[in-house]
């Protein structure tokens, strides 16, 4: 067992009907969920619309504007400078979450 936090599941940040309880503060723990999220409401190589990354956010926690930011503060989604696009990257970390090609 590690005790590494961002290791830990996340599957205890979720309530039975399967919607966050709350986003974690502690950053190895928000990124970890982050990294969850990203993998399951996002596929790779698909452009979404805001109003599509709000629905798939909205469907597990009520505060989606805080977690579209930190998707794309903490690199797990790029979008266009315009914010009308939005892609999963496939390794976090692109910095100012912009869209290289597109930016």
């Amino acid at each position: 067992m590690t005790s590494h936090p961002a290791a830990r599941p996340v599957a205890d940040l979720f309530a039975a009907d399967g919607r966050l309880k709350a986003i974690p503060r502690k950053p190895a723990r928000r990124e970890a969920l982050l990294a969850h999220l990203a993998a399951n409401l996002f596929e790779a190589d698909r452009t979404y619309s805001e109003p599509q990354v709000n629905d798939a956010l909205r469907s597990v926690h009520d505060d989606f504007p805080a977690l579209r930011r930190y998707l794309v503060t903490g690199g797990f989604l790029s979008r266009t400078r315009d914010g009308a696009d939005y892609r999963r990257q496939q390794q976090p970390g692109s910095p100012g979450g912009a869209i290289p090609a597109v930016a």
